[in-house]
């Protein structure tokens, strides 16, 4: 039998302080909404969907990496209402390896755990293929949108000191 979280005892999630980066700034500035975890498959780790809203589960092995590649899958537009909406359907092979190469350069750019396993993830998704250029400008450009907007509170309280 599984049990979603909210279904549990026990303290309340935390979300985890990041340095140099606000998920709160992130999300508000990126217009992506934050919603309580209700997979009850085990193997998931976190979602996106329509409506700008991802979640994370509050036992996923890598939060914040997992956190970034559910961001990711909003900003690429992989949930239908991103920002870099393709005017085809982009095949989920595609999707998976542009999210988590945007997941794998927000880690390493924080200096936060999890490249590794993105390498891996990306390696299993991509099948041996290349990057196309199209999907390495995409995937930079998310990254960048990510790291900037969760930024903009930091740099604004820095900038008033």
């Amino acid at each position: 039998m599984w049990f979603v979280l909210a279904q549990t005892e026990g303290a309340e999630y935390q979300t985890i302080a990041l340095p140099e980066w606000s998920e709160q700034s992130a999300l508000a500035a990126l217009n992506i909404q934050r919603e309580s975890f209700q997979a009850l498959d085990g193997n998931t780790q976190g979602y996106a969907k329509g409506g700008r809203k991802v979640s994370v589960s509050p036992i996923a092995a890598q939060p914040s990496k997992t956190l970034f590649h559910e961001l990711a899958h909003v900003c690429l537009g992989h949930t239908g209402h991103g920002d870099l909406s393709d005017s085809e359907a982009t095949p989920r092979d595609i999707r998976e390896v542009e999210a988590e190469a945007v997941a794998l350069l927000c880690c390493e750019s924080l200096g936060l755990p999890g490249a590794q396993f993105s390498r891996g993830y990306i390696q299993s998704w991509g099948q041996c293929h290349a990057i196309s250029e199209r999907s390495a400008q995409r995937i930079f450009h998310a990254a960048d949108q990510i790291l900037r907007a969760g930024r903009s509170e930091i740099n604004t309280t820095q900038e008033a000191s």
